[in-house]
């Protein structure tokens, strides 16, 4: 028997490993029992690591030898960071740099956020190698849709950590619509409304006869239960000041007391009118409150409807109106909340699925993926899953706009290719500047890598032809590839993670691109023309050199001199409309030169050469000029 493929749900408040049993997939219990495994690691007074439910006493007895969520911090900066870090008790390493992976202290010991992450899945995977007593170094692992590539590569980094060979990373939502997909058997356009612990994401996907092809994604990396959590947590807090006259927010095992009973609370109140939040106090008061189900509602309100945008967006990027929806699935613990139900009810207009349970339909989801790569069962055997990319890809062009190669919503993986040319005589490197996002101007968006391209013989501005390619693999990683056609020379890069970004910033691109489209385009319109004017002064320069001038009448001369002063005076302000028709009368104006200079180079090629030893080619298209130049 071949070795199994595990499915694997790394998530910010629990994980969960699954295998597919037959046609059903089926999740693993832990040793006590039970099949969520808490994604809290602690470190006890031996300094052994401690996973899951027997961890979780750490946070109220040693907050600083425990962490919780550490999902939050993969692929992150410390910058990223530093305003959620209020509500956690963790302790960073205080010599890191900026563009630095984070460093965590658990006792007298630092870990990376990988690392931690692999503690919890050597649990996931010492639970499957019990469960089958045999060794398990395999996996599909499932990561957010709107991860971005580090989150992605941190996540990958843990599974090998853990001693896994990564297969896969699958979107959740999409994992989520795989076990959806097996258990009703239909086609159809679902939605799925993920909202975990650490990250919300709404897909929209259309089932057909065994295919699973995501047609629109969007989310917020930032957006969790934890939110709701840390929310109440202020409350309680606050109050215990202004009541007891107490400031606990600097002790950590008080601060993981209110947390244990604020979350104990929300999830009674998913199924009881009003509970009571009651928490012992370092003073022997004790801290107690009601809050009934209505308050819980209010309180929350803000929080849950930061999901609805993202949702009325991924039916805008899909094309769909809420009514063509045809089922909702429901997935993450936080959908247990009533008034979560009810606005997605409320958007969608109709009743959401909760058949599955939400806890645990990722890890279903990631054991069929795994059975469709291993091929070890007939259920998935004509099963296939078309997932996609939540954001643009590109390269920096010239004037510092973006060329977008790769288009948000592109089914991956996915490939494409786009040719730029130089925008200076003799340039021998190009810097090839790689970005994520959908604005217009590269300042705007994500800087993902920069490598160069060195080398090109030296030639005129626009000659060079370099072709740029960039590959997103199944797991949604990203390589990128630079070639100059004409001499052959070329470089590549496999975007590396990058750790030192704003907390918002992914998830805030699309949005923004909305916001400022019309400004950017603007922008992009200007640019744009100041390049082509640049191009055409250069040109005439170049013709004032050249035989051609001298057969021009003094007529000519002076009428282009007049329309070269006429761009000249436009070119570096801000109405593109203006420049364009400086650039058009001056391009009509020179025409009889570039007839006179191009019969000159015709007749200077041909010269001494037969007809057969003439090489007539298909010249280049019109690339754009890449963005920034360099000289060897």
């Amino acid at each position: 028997m071949s070795e199994r493929i595990v499915g694997i749900d790394l998530g910010t408040t629990n994980s969960l490993i699954a295998f597919m049993e037959g046609g059903t997939p089926v999740v693993i219990p832990g040793e006590d029992g039970v099949n969520l495994v808490p994604s809290v690691v602690a470190l006890d007074a031996a300094n052994q690591t401690i996973v899951g439910n027997a961890a979780r006493k750490f946070l109220i007895e040693t907050s600083d030898r425990a962490i919780y969520s550490v999902k939050r911090l993969m692929g992150r900066g410390v910058e990223d960071v530093h305003d959620e870090l209020k509500f956690f008790p963790f302790r960073l390493a205080s010599d890191l740099d900026p563009g630095e992976v984070i460093r965590i202290h658990l006792g007298e010991k630092t870990f990376t956020p990988p690392e931690i992450s692999a503690y919890i899945l050597r649990q996931l995977k010492r639970n499957a190698e019990r469960y089958f007593a045999a060794p398990v170094t395999k996996a599909v692992i499932t990561v957010p849709a709107y991860f971005n590539d580090a989150q992605r590569q941190a996540t990958k980094d843990a599974g090998r950590i853990a001693g896994l060979e990564v297969l896969r990373l699958v979107n959740e939502p999409t994992a989520a619509a795989l076990a959806y997909g097996l258990d009703k058997k239909k086609n159809g356009i679902v939605a799925v409304y993920d909202f975990g612990g650490g990250t919300f994401d709404i897909s929209i996907l259309k089932l057909h006869d065994g295919i699973f092809e995501v047609i629109a994604t969007n989310g917020d990396t930032h957006l969790g239960g934890d939110d709701i959590d840390n929310l109440l947590i202020t409350i309680a807090l606050d109050e215990i000041a202004n009541e007891h006259r107490l400031d606990v927010r600097r002790n950590g095992e008080v601060v993981q007391a209110v947390r244990k009973a604020v979350i104990d609370a929300k999830i009674l109140l998913s199924s009881e009118p009003s509970t009571k939040l009651e928490i012992e106090l370092p003073s022997g008061q004790r801290y107690q409150r009601e809050i009934t189900r209505e308050q819980f509602e209010t309180l929350i309100e803000p929080v849950l409807q930061r999901t609805m945008a993202p949702c009325k967006q991924a039916l805008k990027d899909a094309g769909l109106e809420a009514d063509q929806i045809e089922e909702v699935v429901l997935v993450g613990g936080s959908t247990r909340i009533p008034r979560v139900r009810q606005l997605v009810e409320k958007l969608f207009h109709r009743v959401p699925h909760t058949e599955l349970n939400p806890d645990e339909v990722v890890a279903l989801g990631a054991a069929v993926q795994a059975s469709i790569l291993g091929g070890s069962s007939e259920a998935t055997n004509n099963m296939l899953l078309l997932d996609i990319t939540p954001l643009s890809l590109g390269i920096e062009a010239l004037g510092g706009v973006v060329a977008k190669i790769i288009h948000r919503n592109s089914t991956i993986p996915a490939s494409a290719t786009e040719h730029f040319t130089t925008g200076i005589d003799g340039q021998t490197n190009v810097a090839i500047h790689v970005l994520q996002g959908e604005r217009e101007l590269a300042k705007d968006c994500r800087s993902l890598a920069r490598f160069d391209l060195r080398g090109i013989p030296p030639m005129p501005a626009g000659l060079p032809r370099i072709e740029v390619r960039l590959l997103i693999d199944a797991n949604g990683i990203l390589q990128v590839s630079a070639r100059e056609q004409r001499s052959g020379k070329e470089a590549q890069i496999s975007v590396q993670p990058s750790y030192g970004l704003t907390d918002d910033q992914v998830e805030t691109m699309i949005l923004e691109s909305f916001d400022y489209a019309e400004q950017d385009l603007e922008q992009r319109q200007v640019i744009e023309a100041r390049n082509e004017a640049d191009t055409i002064l250069v040109a005439l320069a170049k013709g004032r050199k050249s035989p051609a001038w001298s057969a021009l009448t003094e007529s000519e001369k002076r009428e282009i001199a007049e329309q070269e002063q006429a761009l000249l005076e436009v070119k570096d302000g801000t109405d593109y409309k203006k420049i364009r028709s400086a650039i058009d009368t001056l391009n009509q104006g020179t025409t009889r030169l570039a007839e006179l200079m191009m019969d000159t180079a015709v007749t200077s090629a041909l010269k001494g050469q037969s007809m057969e030893t003439v090489n007539v080619g298909q010249g280049p298209t019109a690339p754009h000029p890449i963005g920034k130049a360099e000289f060897e």
